[in-house]
């Protein structure tokens, strides 16, 4: 747990500190986006904890099922994900910049398949080997 709980800080603070720097926005903001991306980064670990260990057991064990069950649950988790940093960035900031409730899921989608091609190029697990 200490290994994922740092490697998703560090994804947060990295890509915040990219958008920081694309966006130039200032260092200032640098700590709230940090906390806004850890919505994602750590959320989706746990999104995909509970995937892999509640709702893939129950499901049918074809490869089609697997598939869309994911995908699924990805565009639902980011969907929730999006409205808590929409939330979070509201309760911190004057006039935050949401975009549309409906935008989440496939940018969470398009995140976790990232993610998951990572992880097939370094030979672990992943959505593309079918072994996680």
């Amino acid at each position: 747990m200490r290994v994922t709980l740092m490697r998703t800080i560090t994804i947060a603070v990295v890509v915040s500190g990219l958008l920081v720097y694309i966006n130039r926005t200032g260092l200032a903001r640098w700590p709230l986006l940090a906390l806004l991306v850890l919505w994602p980064s750590l959320g989706g670990h746990f999104v995909e904890v509970w995937f892999l260990n509640r709702l893939r057991p129950r499901l049918q064990h074809t490869r089609i099922i697997q598939i869309l069950a994911r995908l699924l649950t990805w565009f639902i988790a980011g969907i929730a994900l999006q409205f808590a940093m929409c939330i979070t960035a509201r309760l911190l900031t004057a006039n935050p910049r949401c975009p549309a409730w409906y935008l989440g899921g496939p940018a969470f989608i398009g995140i976790e398949l990232i993610a998951h091609a990572v992880l097939y190029l370094r030979g672990r697990p992943s959505f593309y080997s079918g072994r996680g």
